[in-house]
């Protein structure tokens, strides 16, 4: 009888991590109906978190595979497309308006899963060049977007649940920003001049020392800086040639 394949166990680690943070973004829907909702939104942001390592830790450890990928699109549906909508109709949408702004939510859920399904064929495709920009806004982004209304609320800035009209119309945009054709900035294909790094280094510094004084606020900017990039790459693109 042939010896049993054995599998290294930290081929494993990818997947695990995987795993956790799917964990992260089903237990932020459960606090969310606790009405928890801080730590409901620091679950999801701690899943994004794990969403980058688990790449990275598959190329570091040579455990890249199909199951790993598919598992982490499944994973990225939960955290980043159904878990976000739930927050924010908890949060700011279960009002007078629960009904109708729950379509808004269904629209952001079902377009995280499409934005999920395009790059699973883009990254399936043969003979692809890694490209240095994604296409359309990543799940990740596009769940630390849909949280602003979030954001605004938990840092006391506004009340988002006073103009529930406009958080389910701005929660319906960031859903279509996911499965848009806009360019939008990839960490991979970011350069920057050797002399600079140190800046990039202190700035770092000092973004995660607003994130612990000033969490919710921290994110509110971030969010509007991205946002802002956005708005550049969309007055940049060229326009679409009009066919005779």
């Amino acid at each position: 009888m042939a010896p049993r394949d054995r599998l290294p166990l930290l081929q494993l680690v990818p997947n695990l991590v995987t795993i956790l943070g799917m964990c992260a973004g089903l237990s932020a829907i459960r606090f969310t109906f606790d009405e928890r909702f801080e730590l409901a939104a620091a679950l999801i942001i701690f899943a994004a978190i794990m969403d980058g390592f688990d790449g990275m830790l598959a190329r570091k450890l040579n455990a890249a595979s199909s199951f790993g990928a598919e598992l982490d699109s499944f994973a990225d549906f939960v955290s980043f497309g159904v878990a976000p909508g739930f927050l924010v109709f908890g949060y700011a949408l279960s009002g007078p308006m629960a009904g109708a702004g729950w379509i808004f939510v269904l629209i952001f859920a079902v377009c995280g899963c499409l934005r999920l399904a395009r790059f699973n064929i883009s990254r399936a495709a043969p003979d692809e060049a890694p490209a240095r920009h994604f296409v359309g806004v990543p799940a990740p982004a596009g769940a630390m977007l849909g949280l602003l209304p979030v954001f605004l609320g938990l840092s006391e800035l506004v009340d988002p649940t006073r103009a529930p009209v406009l958080v389910a119309l701005y929660l319906a945009g960031v859903g279509l920003l996911m499965v848009s054709r806009l360019p939008t900035p990839s960490i991979k294909g970011v350069r920057i001049a050797r002399e600079n790094a140190v800046w990039v280094l202190v700035g770092m510094s000092a973004f995660a020392g607003l994130l612990v004084m000033r969490t919710w606020a921290t994110l509110v900017v971030a969010d509007l800086i991205y946002l802002g990039v956005l708005a550049y790459l969309a007055l940049r693109a060229p326009a679409p040639r009009s066919r005779e």
